[in-house]
């Protein structure tokens, strides 16, 4: 029995309903997705090349697995915290653990698909790292996804969600503005667990116990309360789940894993998601007149490099476009593709709040839960774990926030978290 099916420690909570079956696909969508699918692919193969072409390639596949195995980080650091939940977070370990068993050999021998080679993910300690990572995790409880929930819930039609978006690229542009500011106070040089006398071999072997532990933690955390199940999402039976979802947990883990190392091989670095945020962002303040590219973050040489490459050529915004239309297709297979035409304005206020908080805790933090967290600890570097703790202290914040914006927090009555 995996780590993500062991039963709950503790007391259980009543059983949650079972399942209910995926309605029936909406072809119509599901072509349209397909056909701008194709012809996004197309116009950046033409005008950008091979590597963005398949780099967008597989944003797609990201937003098909992300939808169909509905695998979140806001949900599982809110169900860890609120009602000591951690199926999610043993999700998590069990990616960590895959991405830094795939990446250790990549990293070490720099075997690479394209012309970069493979680099790790590295971010300096200092303040904006602790700072921006607490802000993210208040944001994605308040803005309702984290990074990559964002975009493909906006895929699946989620409207509300536009406006978390919305707020992202402000907050990015923010931060982008301010950066030097942050870069000015005192940290430290990035730190890998790479530099032991095992090297990567020594670094996967710290890497994969401390994710043991924590597997371990979540059990211990559960033990003695009563711990809701997680909500099953509708499911497609027989062959068809393969198309129309929804897979376990422990699916989306590995999928996710192998992607983000194929990300690794083909464009020399793990897989990113804000950076795209502050580029489409400043490239309409640009188009309105402002000089960005006087600022301190789009004067560094690599950052200006990315920005002249453009919207259809620079690694996440490529990707990011992927990951919308592949959660598209994926949902309108599953019958789940659906437009959201009433939001709240608790709701609306919560989502661009939440997204503002969170664009700028991810530029000023190095990255998001993708980029920082998910990027960072598979590459071994220590600036992602303690990117990963202070989002789950923003989590406990902002639990304690939601209600002003008329959103929920699990408990421990619920028949489902």
């Amino acid at each position: 029995m995996s780590i993500l099916q062991r039963p709950q420690v503790g007391r259980s909570a009543p059983p949650g309903p079972p399942a209910q079956d995926a309605p029936a696909p909406q072809a119509g969508i599901v072509l349209g997705g397909l056909v701008a699918a194709g012809v996004l692919g197309a116009v950046i193969f033409a005008r950008s090349g091979q590597t963005p072409a398949v780099l967008f390639g597989l944003g797609l596949s990201l937003g098909f697995v992300l939808f169909h195995s509905r695998f979140g980080f806001t949900s599982a650091w809110r169900q860890l915290v609120a009602v000591r939940q951690g199926k999610a977070l043993r999700a998590h370990m069990l990616m960590l653990a895959v991405a830094c068993t795939l990446f250790a050999p990549i990293l070490a021998t720099g075997v690479s698909f394209g012309d970069a080679a493979p680099a790790p993910t590295l971010a300096p300690i200092g303040f904006g790292l602790v700072v921006g990572s607490f802000l993210f995790g208040v944001g994605m409880q308040l803005g309702g996804s984290c990074a990559s929930g964002t975009l493909f819930a906006i895929g699946s039609g989620q409207s509300a969600i536009v406006l978390t978006l919305v707020g992202f690229i402000v907050g990015s542009v923010l931060a982008a503005r301010t950066f030097s500011f942050w870069t000015g106070l005192p940290s430290f040089e990035p730190v890998s667990l790479a530099d032991t006398g095992a090297g990567y071999l020594g670094a996967w072997a710290i890497s994969l116990a401390v994710m043991a532990a924590i597997v371990g933690l979540t059990f211990v955390l559960g033990r003695g309360r009563v711990v809701p199940p997680v909500e099953p999402p509708p499911v497609a039976h027989g062959a068809a789940r393969a198309v129309r979802g929804s897979w376990p947990l422990w699916v989306g883990a590995l999928l996710l894993a192998g992607l983000n190392a194929l990300t690794l091989l083909v464009s020399g670095g793990a897989w990113g998601i804000t950076f795209a945020f502050g580029l489409w962002g400043s490239k309409i303040l640009d188009a309105l007149g402002v000089d960005v590219l006087s600022w301190p973050f789009w004067a560094d040489p690599a950052n200006l490099a990315k920005y002249q490459a453009g919207v259809l050529a620079e690694k996440t915004s490529v990707m990011d476009l992927g990951i919308i239309v592949g959660a598209l297709i994926a949902s309108a297979a599953a019958g789940s593709w659906v437009l959201h035409r009433r939001i709240p304005g608790k709701l609306a206020l919560g989502a661009v709040l939440g997204g503002v908080i969170m664009g700028y805790g991810a530029r000023i933090a190095f990255g998001c839960n993708i980029g920082a967290y998910f990027g960072g600890i598979a590459s071994f570097s220590l600036h992602g774990w303690l990117w990963g703790v202070m989002a789950v202290v923003g989590t406990v914040a902002g639990l304690a926030l939601r209600p002003l914006f008329g959103l929920t927090n699990p408990r421990p009555t619920d028949s489902v978290c």
